[in-house]
């Protein structure tokens, strides 16, 4: 493919005719040069958007690439677990890490001599190898893990304190169990083209056009800047001085008293109403509705989660408008427990001295309520979840199937005759396949260096398993091993279905969504004890959620062409180091900052709500599942609807068999259920712009104008992401209360501090 970009916006002679007929994704003219392919599977996306060209001479082995790999580790893993004890969340997002460590990195290549002992800060130019390396590794210390809130609720609630070992060891066994189980499905959801990862592409765009030289790339690396400069200072008017920008919606605008009004059509404010209509320009929001709609492709996006989104909001208003589940008695939109008369549950007044649920306090309290939207969101996941499982099998058997075909006598017996113990011994050498045309081609410009080999992943679940199982005794965590083990069988399943389901599309339904599913089976299983509960999610839920993000790093290594075991040292580093800076970070503020923390409402400072909401979920899921959610019992279709999304995919993949013109495989049943329960929280007044970017780039560009969308289309979505998320970061400290105290806009017209910013009715 031709290298020469084409300057700012479509022209004429890029333009391709196009017709809705049969393939809605496709041109229906043949393409008359490469330049002009109409992208329309994961490999030629992959191959074209980013650089197959590989440079075996750039070196990440560097000190430099170490030295701002953990300290941006340390900032990150820091800064999430600050932000989890603070009422306002600041997230140190993938673009933004990308930005920062090339900003370093060019600047220590600037500034830093090359001699003496200053050269090994300065080894030479900073290189995408090494760009990639510290991303990876700062990314995996980036976040609160979870082992974390666990720990802080026993300290808060429960007065149990672990000692530093078995906790330190709690932390790293949750983090690390995920990665040796998805590190050995590398070669099912890695290493083929059908695995895509949408989602990290603009970020590899952006590499490509930080590191390629020529007229072409530095124009595009122009283009970058504009934009990314553009949506840096536009970010500071719905961010800050013009927070109506938000959600414009014109109903609000003429009807501002109307309840059924700010329901229906508002949105600018978390829990306000659904959105209809209402449009949003506010790149954080519109990109984060379900990641950046520049990158998702047109299957999932336009034909399923949209679907998704218009039955979500039909069945929302009928459920409310019908009192189904004495609806009106509660918010429109809420995720709390409430009692009959919509007054919010106390859950304290039904836990014994020993925290666990009593049945005669529960008696006297009656049981709680959840808000009719709510379940709704509940069904929806559950039907998704299972459907997850029925439309994989059907639509990608043969994308999945490695994953049970080695289960032969043949094969373990050529195991056992090969296997040798010595892991460190192992070479990494790959075999390369003699026709190597039907392999990815990222992949196989990477079969030249040494793996990191399966038993570096089994030896990694092999040891977090066996340390599991011992802390979970020594942590008081009531969890019985027979149920650490099915909470790490149940983990296996869902990363091979949820990881494929997420590589594919880029929208995941991961077990953040299961985690309610995997509360409920904890709730059965272990009936009447809140912390079996929390750990039961702890070694399930966060597995999953460590895998998906260890295989999403590890397709960044494999677009970026960094050697695998540069890619699982980073991980492994990052992962320690953030889990330990978390753990000696929770204990100083619970140490520091207790009362607050156990306090319903904080100070604009310090919140407890995590850990709160945390340990409330389980005591409701834990102590009162099956008075909930047992057949008979109120909210029944809530597991029932399992069994409903096991059968869902059947009819539209019996369609496609018999009437294939019918186009069926066009449509992701699991994300269709999923999103028919998507605007129970939050702010929802970004879906009509999502799904209008999302149009226009994945569909009108993608065929219109294809030498366009292949140069520019995932560039400036990363340039959209970068200077939004670097501007997020800052007016969060600045003006938006990371720091403690807010400095909000003076109320004006379009800045509504005392209400809805869409001037919609407060409720």
């Amino acid at each position: 493919m031709s290298t020469e970009a084409v300057e700012g916006t479509p022209n004429a002679s890029d333009e391709k005719p196009y017709c809705i007929k049969g393939d809605i994704e496709t041109s229906t003219r043949e393409a008359e040069t490469d330049e002009n392919v109409v992208l329309q599977n994961e490999r030629e996306i992959a191959s074209h958007v980013i650089s197959v060209v590989d440079d075996p001479s750039l070196n990440p082995w560097t000190f430099r690439a170490f030295f701002i790999g953990l300290g941006l580790s340390a900032f990150g893993g820091s800064l999430a677990q600050i932000y989890y004890f603070k009422p306002q969340t600041v997230n140190v997002s993938l673009m933004f890490l990308g930005i920062i460590s090339y900003v370093i990195g060019l600047a220590m290549e600037t500034f830093i001599p090359r001699h003496g002992l200053l050269r090994y800060l300065n080894p030479g130019p900073f290189n995408k190898k090494e760009n990639a390396f510290i991303i990876i590794m700062a990314s995996a210390a980036a976040n609160s893990a979870l082992a974390t809130e666990v720990l802080a609720v026993q300290r808060l609630y429960y007065n149990i304190t672990p000692n530093a070992g078995s906790s330190i060891f709690l932390l790293f066994s949750s983090q690390l169990l995920g990665y040796g189980i998805g590190g050995l499905m590398r070669g099912i959801l890695l290493y083929p083209s059908k695995m895509l990862y949408p989602g990290v592409l603009p970020l590899l765009s952006m590499l490509d056009a930080f590191y390629r030289d020529g007229i072409a790339a530095r124009r595009r690396l122009k283009v970058f800047y504009c934009v990314f400069t553009a949506v840096f200072i536009w970010e500071i008017f719905p961010e800050w001085v013009f927070p109506l920008l938000t959600g414009l919606s014109i109903f609000c605008l003429v009807a501002p008293g109307n309840a059924t009004v700010s329901r229906v059509f508002g949105g600018s404010n978390g829990n306000e109403g659904l959105g209809l209509l209402s449009l949003c320009f506010d790149w954080q929001y519109i990109s984060s509705n379900a990641g950046n709609p520049m990158a998702i492709p047109l299957r999932a996006q336009v034909l399923s989660s949209f679907i998704g989104y218009v039955l979500c909001m039909f069945v929302f208003i009928a459920i409310f408008y019908n009192n189904i589940w004495k609806s009106q008695n509660f918010p429109f939109l809420a995720q709390l427990l409430f009692y009959e008369n919509g007054t919010v549950y106390d859950q304290t007044l039904i836990m014994n001295s020993n925290y666990e649920v009593d049945p005669t306090l529960v008696a006297e309290q009656g049981l709680p309520f959840y808000a009719g939207t709510w379940i709704v969101n509940l069904l929806s996941m559950n039907l998704g979840l299972a459907a997850t499982f029925t439309h994989l099998l059907l639509w990608n058997k043969d994308d999945l199937s490695a994953a049970w075909t080695w289960i032969n006598m043949d094969t373990l017996r050529s195991w056992r005759a090969n296997f040798d113990w010595k892991f460190w011994k192992h070479s990494g050498e790959r075999e390369v396949p003699a026709n190597t045309e039907d392999l990815d081609p990222h992949y196989r410009e990477m079969l030249k260096y040494p793996d990191a080999p399966n038993s570096w992943y089994f030896l990694t679940f092999v040891l977090s398993f066996i340390v599991g199982l011992v802390v979970i005794y020594k942590t008081n965590s009531t969890l019985p091993w027979w149920g650490f083990v099915i909470a790490v069988l149940l983990a296996t399943v869902s990363i091979l279905f949820f990881g494929a389901l997420s590589a594919i599309t880029g929208l995941s339904l991961s077990i953040r969504t299961e985690e309610t599913l995997v509360q409920m089976i904890a709730g059965y299983l272990h009936n009447g004890r809140p912390m079996a509960n929390m750990f039961f999610v702890l070694y399930s839920y966060n597995t999953v959620s460590q895998a998906l993000l260890l295989l999403r790093d590890l397709k960044i290594a494999q677009y970026a062409k960094l050697p695998p075991r540069a890619a699982f040292i980073a991980q492994i580093i990052g992962t320690l180091l953030g889990a330990v800076l978390n753990y000696v970070l929770m204990n100083s503020i619970i140490d520091n900052e207790r009362e607050i923390l156990l306090s319903v409402q904080g100070t604009n400072i310090w919140s407890g709500q995590q850990p709160q909401s945390y340990n409330s979920q389980a005591i409701a899921w834990g102590g009162l599942a099956h008075e909930l959610f047992s057949s008979g019992q109120r909210y029944q279709w809530v597991p029932l609807s399992y069994l409903i999304g096991l059968v869902a995919p059947l009819p539209f993949w019996i369609i496609h068999r018999y009437w294939p013109r019918l186009r069926m495989d066009y449509y992701y049943i699991p994300i269709i259920c999923y999103y028919i329960g998507a605007l129970s929280a939050g702010i929802n007044s970004s879906v009509v712009s999502y799904y209008i970017v999302s149009f226009l780039c994945q569909w009108w560009l993608r065929t219109r104008y294809p030498r366009w969308f292949v140069e520019y289309n995932y560039l400036v979505g990363a340039a959209l992401d970068g200077g939004t998320q670097v501007m997020v970061f800052i007016l969060s400290f600045a003006v938006q209360g990371a720091t403690g105290k807010a400095h909000l806009i003076p109320e004006w017209w379009g800045a509504d501090q005392s209400g809805n910013y869409d001037r919609c009715l407060s409720l």
